[in-house]
């Protein structure tokens, strides 16, 4: 696809994202755009950012590596939001005319790392209130179903807001904003249905800030698990300061609770783009 295009989606597929909150997008982000991507996440864990975590100790195998709030230091990040179809992609799914750049993730597990990413949904971390939101999950390696991410089926709808945690397992001091502990989510696994998928590189996955997902560590000895999470958010997005720990915490915003997430850090990518989707 050429930057500045994007595809129709499905209207099957947008209505899936909208009841399930999480929908696999196949073959939507370019093989160039994928080398772009992967270029910078090299980049970007050669030269750490602020916000840098390693969650493997030095005696544990693999490693698991997490950055994030590096769009405008990195060209291949900051190209891919503002060149490539993604936010083209979030328009559509979200049913917003207006999309805003909100901050993309890195999480990278080298082969053999054990670690799983924690059971949490997005939003409780974030400083936005709304419904208009979404994530795109992009691998840059193949991803076996085993390795992938795990979503829990509607859970975006449940209207329950649950603790951050730290990905070493420790929950946020957020405890006065009324979210409540996650569930041992493990331990009634059969309750749940869980979204997971065979990904190529192309493929995405696309999910709502308040669907609650985890992951398990990479068991292949050889491969690596690169993913790129590029984050969105749409028309009925607010600005909120959370009375507890926010992660990222973008110390530096001005806004006041309630303003329209528009400013330098959290830029327009597109408005308008709802009603003139170009077909390909």
């Amino acid at each position: 696809m050429e930057a500045g295009k994007t595809m129709r989606l499905d209207d099957d597929l947008i209505a899936s994202f909208k009841e399930f909150g999480a929908v696999l997008l196949p073959k939507v982000i370019s093989e160039g755009w994928v080398k772009k991507l992967r270029e910078g996440v090299e980049y970007n864990m050669a030269t750490p950012g602020k916000y840098t975590r390693n969650y493997t100790d030095k005696t544990s195998p693999g490693g698991f590596f997490g950055d994030y709030c590096n769009w405008d230091r990195i060209p291949e990040y900051k190209s891919f939001f503002f060149e490539s179809p993604a936010a083209d992609l979030a328009s559509q799914l979200m049913g917003s005319s207006k999309v805003n750049l909100f901050h993309e993730h890195v999480l990278v597990k080298e082969p053999g790392t054990q670690e799983r990413t924690p059971w949490h949904h997005d939003q409780p971390y974030y400083c936005v209130n709304g419904k208009d939101t979404c994530s795109l999950w992009i691998p840059l390696d193949p991803v076996p179903k085993e390795t992938c991410v795990q979503f829990i089926a509607k859970s975006h709808r449940w209207g329950r807001w649950f603790t951050p945690t730290k990905f070493v397992g420790i929950d946020y001091a957020n405890k006065d904003e009324g979210f409540e502990p996650m569930p041992d989510i493990d331990s009634e696994i059969n309750r749940y249905e869980l979204l997971s998928w065979d990904l190529a590189p192309g493929d995405c996955i696309a999910f709502n800030f308040l669907t609650v997902h985890g992951a398990p560590g990479n068991i292949s000895k050889v491969s690596r698990r690169r993913a790129f999470a590029a984050r969105f958010t749409g028309d009925d997005a607010r600005f909120v300061r959370r009375s507890g720990e926010m992660s990222p915490p973008f110390p530096d915003v001005s806004l006041k609770p309630g303003d329209k997430l528009d400013c330098e850090t959290f830029p327009v990518l597109l408005e308008g783009a709802y009603e003139r989707v170009i077909s390909n």
